[in-house]
């Protein structure tokens, strides 16, 4: 049993003394979106971030310079 302490112990340590995890990076005061259109959701990687919104896209951005990377269309099937 102490040595499972142990292992769970340096796992702890470990995991916590590596390199921040993404999301400790800092993401723009501001994102201009096109007119008309809300966030939904937001993720992040570790050069980019995208933004999920209410008109069914994913807009994938450079963390570095702000620019639109690339642009996503999500079909949605129809709902009867």
């Amino acid at each position: 049993m102490i040595v499972g302490l142990l292992v769970i112990v340096s796992l702890l340590v470990i995991r916590f003394s590596s390199d921040p995890a993404p999301s400790a990076l800092p993401l723009p005061e501001s994102i201009a979106l096109p007119n008309g259109v809300t966030a939904a959701a937001v993720t992040y990687g570790p050069d980019w971030y995208a933004i999920v919104t209410n008109d069914g896209r994913i807009l994938i951005y450079d963390r570095a310079t702000g620019a639109l990377r690339q642009t996503v269309t999500i079909d949605t099937p129809d709902t009867e």
